[in-house]
């Protein structure tokens, strides 16, 4: 599998995520920068993850078949299910189709994953979509993926 870049203009890889983008702020997507993918891409998905819940994974974020030329994600993607160039949401850990940042018990620190994947195809899914059922779409299909973290606590 082929790697690709992903970066936040508003943090580095382990570095303290803004209160803007959690729940102490605004609670709004942060800015992201997605390096080329591959040849063959037919859409991406974005994924942020938090592995260190006491209730084991827990997913802030789920955004799904990105056009493949997108390099930036603005900061406060919209929250609704579908976006104005086809991405969708899936359904985050709340039960809801939009981003829901780091917000993690008091006196914790805890990791907050982004992933990019380039998928060789676009998800045929019908709404809502959990966490699982991308993954399970996404099996056989991911041509390049990408991770960074930051932290958070309160």
């Amino acid at each position: 599998m082929m790697p690709i870049e992903i970066t936040s203009q508003a943090f580095g890889q382990d570095d303290r995520i803004p209160d803007e983008y959690t729940c102490k702020g605004a609670n709004v997507s942060p800015p992201l920068s997605i390096g080329a993918p591959p040849p063959g891409t037919k859409s991406m998905v974005i994924i942020c993850d938090d592995p260190d819940a006491p209730s084991g994974l827990f997913t802030h974020w789920i955004l799904y078949n990105i056009p493949p030329g997108t390099t930036k994600i603005e900061k406060g993607v919209p929250r609704k299910p579908v976006l104005s160039d086809g991405s969708r949401h899936g359904t985050n850990s709340y039960g809801k189709m939009e981003y829901s940042g780091p917000c993690c018990p008091q006196g914790t620190t805890h990791h907050y994953h982004f992933e990019v994947y380039a998928l060789d195809t676009i998800l045929a899914l019908r709404a809502p979509v959990m966490r699982r059922e991308i993954g399970k779409a996404m099996e056989g299909h991911i041509l390049a993926r990408g991770s960074f973290v930051g932290l958070f606590s309160r």
